[in-house]
């Protein structure tokens, strides 16, 4: 059973569809702990109901972000994560830790990457006018979400849309691949190579898995 670790910043909600998937039997892997900089998410509080370690680490108790870092990893690493799995984490990551991790760290991101990495994408999607918007799970690299998209889900934008309906449209399709992607990983059959995501042995073209 592979040991697996979520980072959370806020509620969680990506995070109780990979608990749910994981007690489901969809995910043939164990969720060890959570993690968050935030003592007051509720994504801790998820971790807490169903039985699993739930921690927070105070970046303000560090001298700068490498410190935190280093600290946040030392935890994690208690727990011989074969995943590390970001799920609503906020905080810029350092180099040192995203190359500790290197090939065994996914992140999913509210937009159909390369466009809008950061934040607000929703807003962009309507304010640029976009017919269709969406969700990429991808291998965490030193380039803001920049690593190498594994499986990406789209919605259409409607014109009476407002950030909140496509918020929820899109938490819709997270919810939904982003276990089966994890489930992949911990099954063997996901992998990163040279800077690109294979799947069963095959690499996978830049938009990821199914791309039209």
């Amino acid at each position: 059973m592979k040991n697996i670790v979520v980072l959370v910043s806020g509620q969680g909600s990506n995070l109780q569809a990979l608990i749910d998937a994981c007690e489901q039997g969809r995910i043939h892997g164990k969720i060890r702990a959570v993690f968050s900089n935030n003592a007051n998410a509720y994504g801790l509080e998820r971790a807490r109901e169903a039985g699993i370690d739930a921690q927070s680490v105070d970046a303000k108790a560090y001298p700068d972000r490498n410190a935190f870092d280093a600290a946040l990893a030392q935890a994690i690493d208690a727990y011989q994560p074969d995943l590390l799995v970001l799920a609503g984490y906020m905080r810029i990551l350092s180099s040192a830790f995203v190359q500790h991790y290197a090939g065994r760290m996914l992140n999913i991101h509210p937009s159909l990457l390369p466009k809008y990495p950061g934040l607000h994408t929703h807003r962009l999607a309507l304010e640029n006018g976009d017919s269709e918007h969406g969700t990429s799970v991808h291998f965490v690299t030193e380039e803001l979400d920049g690593g190498p998209v594994i499986l990406q889900a789209k919605v259409p934008v409607f014109a009476e849309d407002d950030e909140h309906d496509l918020l929820d449209r899109v938490q819709v399709q997270e919810h939904s691949i982003y276990p089966m992607v994890v489930d992949w990983f911990v099954a063997g059959r996901l992998q990163m190579r040279d800077n690109a995501a294979w799947l069963d042995n095959q690499p996978l073209p830049a938009q990821g898995y199914a791309a039209d």
